[in-house]
């Protein structure tokens, strides 16, 4: 068995919120009484244990308890009932720039943060050049962090976090400040550390993240566990809980189409009125399952006669990653010519994207597809649950399966074909 790098047990944390507080002695003796307040539990009675060698997360709304869980496992904190026992070396990066000081360069920061998280000055002159090579700001590290951006804080924190090698790594969602470069290199990092058998334990809202980073991961809401397993679960069930029914927005008709923002633009002789997405049962939706039919109607309105126009279709992710694009164009379904208003649909038989949440965009251009009528960016904004087929990680789903599986002995001769479960 392996054995609990962390152990939450029965861990509670109170905090005092002030109605009216006496802000010196004379006020008290002015005011003749008490400053009063309310206890507020932001954790009560939890238990996990976190395995060694993994990478584990914690999820959950803003306000559930997270982050104070995160600093009572730091020893930041204290829990006012229960325990938490670590075993290792523990270094945490949980605030921007936490025990940096602000009119030092970056150079004397580093040695002032790593003694801080228990390194001896030798460690850290044998460490100096890799930090910063990690960092990736060279060129800045004789300057004062006051004048560093965001981003240069994160790098040069968790530059020296990672490489004080530490049994156990607390991150708190600050990574996501990093560009794409410094975030793949974190990645890179964590699967070092998992190959190390170190553990690393990540408060993130980054659902994708978690599910391709994490082995296990716990579900915190106000306060409770609600729930404590694999992440592919954990994150499903958080999901599914936390999802609801939005309510559909109408795209308001314009008489006069001018570009008012970045999210619609065109020359207005055709404009989209409307953006429905419909399920089965023919109702209007913004909540669906992985393989379900999804249909998506479009509203339109000709203020003139308009030879053969295209319509068009797109979904991302909130990140804005594009997943997919279908125009009537390429479907074979283009009029001869449209004048007036009606509708159009599209039906996708079976959709298939992973749980998470996405957004349409609609459009409505010429044959040649170099003239824009309408354009209307993130029109629709809806949510996938899980469904069938349920697989691994990522945006999409592929509807694989697993099979075939062949075995061969130690003398390299064929042994008999194994069938897998699909």
């Amino acid at each position: 068995m392996t054995e609990a790098a962390v152990s939450v047990e029965d861990v509670s944390k109170r905090f005092r919120m002030y109605r009216e507080r006496n802000q010196s002695l004379k006020a008290a003796l002015m005011r003749g009484k008490r400053a009063t307040f309310e206890e507020f539990w932001a954790l009560r009675d939890v238990s996990f244990e976190i395995p060694e060698g993994s990478t584990f997360g914690l999820i959950g709304d803003n306000g559930s308890g997270k982050s104070t869980l995160l600093k009572c496992v730091a020893r930041i904190l204290q829990p006012d009932m229960g325990r938490v026992v670590t075993r290792g070396r523990v270094a945490a990066l949980l605030e921007l720039g936490s025990g940096f000081h602000p009119e030092l360069s970056g150079r004397e920061n580093v040695y002032l943060n790593g003694s801080i998280l228990g390194m001896r000055r030798k460690e850290l002159e044998a460490k100096f050049d890799e930090i910063v090579d990690f960092s990736g700001i060279e060129s800045f590290i004789d300057q004062p962090v006051k004048n560093y951006s965001s981003g240069m804080y994160v790098r040069l924190g968790f530059a020296i976090a990672i490489n004080i090698d530490p049994d156990i790594l607390l991150v708190d969602e600050i990574l996501a400040v990093g560009d794409a470069a410094f975030q793949q290199k974190c990645m890179d990092k964590f699967a070092d550390f998992r190959k190390a058998g170190k553990t690393v334990v990540i408060v993130s809202h980054a659902m994708g993240s978690l599910r391709s980073m994490c082995d296990h991961a716990a579900w915190l809401k106000k306060g409770h566990l609600v729930e404590v397993g694999t992440t592919a679960q954990t994150v499903d069930d958080y999901v599914d809980a936390t999802h609801v029914e939005r309510a559909p927005v109408a795209v308001a008709a314009k008489s006069t189409h001018q570009p008012d923002d970045g999210s619609r633009w065109g020359s207005g002789e055709a404009t989209i009125t409307g953006v429905e997405l419909l399920g089965a049962d023919g109702a209007q939706h913004t909540r669906f399952r992985t393989g379900d039919l999804v249909t998506v109607r479009l509203e339109y309105d000709f203020t003139e006669r308009i030879e053969q126009p295209v319509f068009g279709l797109s979904i991302t992710t909130l990140e804005g990653a594009y997943l997919w694009g279908f125009n009537s164009r390429d479907g074979e379904c283009v009029p001869d010519t449209l004048e007036g208003k009606g509708s159009i649909e599209m039906t996708v038989p079976a959709i298939m994207l992973q749980p998470g949440t996405f957004e349409v965009t609609a459009s409505i251009i010429d044959f040649t597809c170099t003239h824009t009528f309408d354009y209307l960016r993130n029109c629709v904004r809806f949510d996938m649950d899980r469904g069938v087929p349920r697989e691994s990680g990522g945006p999409v789903a592929l509807g694989g399966s697993w099979g075939n599986l062949q075995r061969v002995d130690r003398v390299g001769v064929p042994g008999a074909a194994v069938e897998g479960r699909s």
